[in-house]
């Protein structure tokens, strides 16, 4: 495995919505839980750039709304520290739908820029991706 390069700040609580950045269907997500995130006893759990959630799509086609999916967050408004000291913030958060657990994206197609971070840790994101940052 890879060595982490940055320490992402954790901005986005159980229950935020959040908008879609691909060609899903989906529109807007709600968090519900974040994969594999450790917490003390009682705390929810909070999700930053690359994580694994699970999400309810809230706005989008028929299809795909009402419905539990995996997501990657590729972008957060709240600045996060890397390595070599610069920070990174975004102007939005933003969020792709993923086929599987595996981080394998269920659009074609990525708007806008994602955090080298997301890349990092979903490679095929990366690949999709036509703007890392």
């Amino acid at each position: 495995m890879k060595a982490i390069t940055s320490k992402v700040t954790r901005a986005l609580g159980r229950g935020a919505y959040i908008p879609v950045c691909d060609n899903s269907g989906a529109k807007v997500v709600a968090l519900v839980s974040v994969k594999g995130s450790k917490t003390s006893k009682g705390r929810y759990s909070a999700a930053g750039v690359g994580d694994l959630l699970n999400v309810v799509v809230k706005k989008g086609a028929p299809d795909v709304r009402k419905k539990l999916m995996p997501a990657v967050l590729v972008r957060q408004k709240k600045e996060f520290r890397r390595l070599d000291g610069t920070r990174i913030k975004f102007e939005d958060n933003a969020a792709i739908i993923c086929k599987d657990d595996k981080g394998n994206p269920k659009g074609t197609i990525i708007k806008g820029p994602v955090a080298k971070e997301a890349t990092e840790k979903w490679p095929a994101i990366g690949k999709v991706a036509s703007i890392v940052v």
